[in-house]
């Protein structure tokens, strides 16, 4: 089963695509599905749960978590957690809670990296994004994967999209029937990264999105 972990729709503030596309363009580059991960929000659920059982794809449902030390991904999640102005570990918990998977994304990009020693979190989180597809610093995920490596967490990949285009440059792959299943090779770090870097120019996307530019329907604020 291979699946792109780390998505963005037009409900996050950065996107511009609908849950819909982003699933539509998953499969047609042959992936099973895709995590919906927009942040701070779950309101594309209810559009992604709809597209993804017309169209016949897997779903993990999702969310980019901001904290006070930076972003977190939760997964395999059954309602929205806020995490504006709280520590990391206490979305960790809330995320553990439900029973869901915690994966530190993209921790060591730039401005966009983990602020904290992610050391003293290696008991408490599940993986590690060891391949970001959107942020172009190959040395940042092979930082990762030797922090994941060394600390014995799971490895995850995702092209952090936010349009469609971007989806699927990069997936975790695991073997697996169903969705429990691809969860439970998560968890005992059985799972594979594949993906390619996006070209540059879908980084201006989420800027232009946020501007109010391109992409985000009236009605989705």
């Amino acid at each position: 089963m291979k699946i792109d972990l780390h998505c963005h729709s037009y409900y996050s503030r950065d996107g511009i695509s609908s849950p819909k596309k982003l699933i539509k363009t998953a499969l047609k580059k042959g992936l099973d599905g895709i995590a919906l991960t927009d942040h701070d929000t779950t309101k594309g659920w209810p559009a992604a749960i709809k597209a993804a059982k017309k169209l016949g794809a897997v779903l993990i449902l999702g969310e980019e978590i901001k904290t006070k030390q930076g972003d977190i991904l939760g997964i395999f999640l059954r309602k929205e957690i806020n995490g504006k102005g709280k520590d990391a570990g206490l979305v960790i918990a809330e995320i553990k809670k439900q029973q869901g998977i915690v994966v530190i994304p993209h921790p060591f990009h730039f401005h966009e990296k983990f602020r904290d020693d992610l050391e003293k979190y290696v008991d408490l989180i599940d993986g590690i994004e060891v391949f970001n597809a959107r942020l172009p610093f190959k040395s940042a995920d092979e930082k990762a994967l030797k922090f994941a490596r060394k600390y014995n967490l799971a490895i995850t990949a995702g092209s952090d999209a936010h349009c469609y285009k971007a989806i699927g440059y990069a997936y975790t792959e695991a073997k697996a029937k169903n969705l429990e299943e691809f969860k439970k090779a998560i968890l005992k770090k059985k799972t594979k990264t594949e993906g390619k870097k996006a070209p540059l120019f879908y980084l201006i996307f989420p800027l232009l999105a946020k501007l109010g530019l391109i992409g985000r329907p009236p009605k989705i604020v």
